[in-house]
Parts: structure tokens; sequence; C-alpha cells
């Protein structure tokens, strides 16, 4: 893991401010927490809620979204999100929701990007599973050839859909895996969804060569980061957030370098945590943990990864090494291949000398 960074005491804040938004707009960056619907730009959520019209309740105006995308609780999140996906009618809409939030990550400079898909909820709802997968494939294509962004996929279970959601996920992710799949995961609610019912869920994608990512411990304690790592085999974890509230838990993540997702907007806006302050990034970082900055659902959200990494900058006292310093863990903890890894790698060590030269 890289050492991140820290500002000097007597940096002045505001040009320290100003610098480092501008040092995070250009550089390359990886992201590994980010969820397909949820990525949908306000534009596009608003093209298909008038494709739609008459079937929904989302607005129709982007502007409108905006208070649309206010959440009262994790549980209003869910029921938000969900409408949002019904809006996801057929293959044509797969692509374009798709390819759409490709040309947001290049707006960012993101050169590599795992999107958590949920292919149950869309084939649950009338698309053909074979015409899913072909649609989420042709975009990834696309994108990789036209804007330069690497997409790779996890197919994950929704988990306030039951065991029938996780058996239909498994078998999309085993039976007909996409080119571009490479881990398998575990989202929605945490309370009342206990994580070692999805056990032979996880052990048919882990057989099958998939990574495991399970959601873990973002609105319920330590334990279900627990389970995450005993029972689902979690190669990294989503969020993790009530983790440091076990520091057995802290030292089990550090020796085994286990990375960490970590979407701090996301967790204000849900109220995981209650106050930016008193997240518990500077805890996580602290304890020498491999944490990786990300977006989530970044237009529900009302922020983009330039902003998340700009909001870990200030709760961590960061300058722009230490940002470049986050910025390759995000690639290291990634299941690209090794000369992808080298290559991201090397664009973000000379983006940050070309940034200190100049």
């Amino acid at each position: 893991m890289t050492r991140l960074r820290r500002t000097k005491e007597n940096e002045v804040v505001t040009q320290g401010k100003r610098g480092i938004e501008a040092f995070i707009a250009g550089m390359p960056k990886a992201e590994l927490h980010v969820h397909h619907v949820g990525s949908a730009s306000p534009r596009v959520v608003a093209e298909l809620a008038a494709r739609h019209q008459g079937l929904t309740k989302v607005p129709l105006d982007p502007a409108a979204l905006a208070e649309y995308f206010t959440f009262t609780d994790f549980g209003h999140f869910i029921e938000v999100y969900l409408s949002v996906v019904d809006l996801i009618r057929d293959a044509e809409d797969v692509r374009a929701l798709t390819y759409g939030v490709a040309e947001d990550m290049a707006r960012q400079n993101i050169r590599y990007a795992e999107l958590t898909v949920t292919p149950y909820s869309s084939v649950s709802r009338g698309i053909p599973d074979v015409a899913f997968m072909e649609a989420i494939e042709d975009a990834r294509k696309a994108a990789e050839k036209e804007l330069g962004v690497v997409l790779r996929w996890c197919f994950d279970i929704p988990g306030e859909a039951g065991l029938a959601a996780a058996e239909e996920t498994a078998r999309l992710a085993v039976d007909l895996a996409p080119e571009g799949l490479v881990s398998f995961g575990l989202g929605g609610p945490e309370i009342g969804v206990p994580r070692p019912q999805f056990k032979p869920y996880f052990d048919r994608a882990r057989a099958a060569g998939l990574h495991s990512v399970p959601h873990a411990g973002e609105t319920t304690g330590p334990e279900t980061v627990w389970d995450a790592l005993r029972v689902l085999g979690a190669e990294r974890i989503g969020h993790g957030t009530q983790a440091v509230k076990d520091p057995s838990l802290l030292d089990w993540l550090g020796e085994h370098r286990i990375p960490l997702e970590v979407c701090p907007t996301s967790n204000i806006a849900t109220r995981a945590v209650e106050r930016m302050e008193e997240h518990p990034i500077r805890q996580m970082v602290d304890a020498g943990l491999l944490v990786t900055v990300n977006s989530d659902d970044p237009p529900m959200f009302g922020t983009d990864l330039n902003t998340e990494y700009a909001v870990a900058a200030r709760l961590l006292d960061l300058d722009e090494a230490g940002v470049a310093g986050l910025a390759r863990n995000a690639v290291e903890a990634s299941f690209l291949d090794a000369p992808g890894k080298a290559r991201i790698i090397g664009e973000i060590d000379q983006y940050l000398a070309g940034w200190d030269r100049g």
C-alpha cells in the first residue's frame, strides 16, 4: 500500500484547496465501487423517464432530480433506487445507460472501473438475459475503443430480493458470464439480510473464478464484515464503515491486506454516518488499511469521483502526493491484470511528476 503523505501544517489552506481540486480533476483514476444504474446521469434518467412517461414517478426534469434524490434513510434510498431501476425496460435502455456512464467517467479521467451491475433487476423485469449481456458488452467495448475507459463487471445480488434473486444472479454470473465479468457481490440493505444465507451462491461464483466483493458493515456492525470475510470469502469489502468499531477486525483487515471500498458522501446521504467530520476514513488509514475512494451512486448523491477524492483529501489532510497514493491504492486493489495495473500506475506517477515540476 502506498504511504499517504499529508499536507504541511503551514500550508496556505485556500491555495491548497484550489491546487488539490485541479490536481484531482486531471489525475488518472480507477474506481472499484460504483453502481451501474446508480451512475445514470440526470440527463440519462430524465431521458428514460420521458421515454417511459406515465409508467414512472421519476421526474422528467433533470433539475427536479436533485430533490427526488434526497434520502431520509437507507430504506428510502433503496425505494428511490428501485424506481430508477424500473426505467430500464429493454436492451436499448441498458446500452444507453451503460455508455452514458462511461462518458461521465471519461470526463473525470477515470481509466478503469469495476461497475457493479444487478442483472436480476433487469432480467426479472422482462429483459431477456442474453440481450442484457449483449447490451452491456457492446457498451463496454465501445467505451474502451472510443473513450479509453476500461470497464469490468461485478454482478451483485440485490439482498432485499432474497434467495431467489441470489439463485438467478449466480446462474447469470456462472452460466452466461460476459467477457468483462470479474467479480460477484451483494448489495442492498444489511439490516434483516444476514450474509451467511448467501454462502452457496458465493461458493458457486468463486468456484467459477469470480472474486468475492460483498457490501458489509455499512449500516450494521463489524459482525457483518466478519461474516463477509469468513463465510463469503470476501477479497474486498464494500464500505466497511463500521469496521473501526472492532480493533481485532482492523488488525485482521490490515494483516490480510483486504481493501476497503470507502464512499464518504454516500455514507452521509444514506445516514450510515451522521456528519462528514465523523467519517471513519482517517481511523482506517491510521490503522494501516488499504483504503480506496469511490462514489457509489454518484448522481443520486450529488457527487462524482473527483469530488470524493477532494473530500478524502480534506478528511485526511493530504497533499497532491497523498492523493496520488490513494489513486494507486485503487489500482492495486483492482482485479485488472498486471500489465494494466502497471500502465495506470505509471500514468499516475507521470502525472504527479509533471505536476511537481510545474
